[in-house]
């Protein structure tokens, strides 16, 4: 089961966090600026943003 963490905490990590599809690079934009694809990766370039996932996944104990 996944911790809960302190609300500053978690809008601090999560909130406005975009993770590239391409290259895996963060970066912090508006959910305005991705739907209308403003915001592109400062890294490699690409458009192609999801939002940071707040639960890891994988195999589960």
């Amino acid at each position: 089961m996944a911790k809960k963490l302190p609300e500053i905490v978690a809008k601090r990590l999560y909130e406005n966090v975009y993770v590239c599809m391409r290259c895996n690079a963060k970066l912090r934009t508006t959910l305005d600026k991705v739907k209308r694809k403003k915001a592109k990766c400062r890294k490699c370039g690409s458009k192609n943003l999801r939002l940071k996932a707040k639960e890891r996944r994988g195999a589960k104990a």
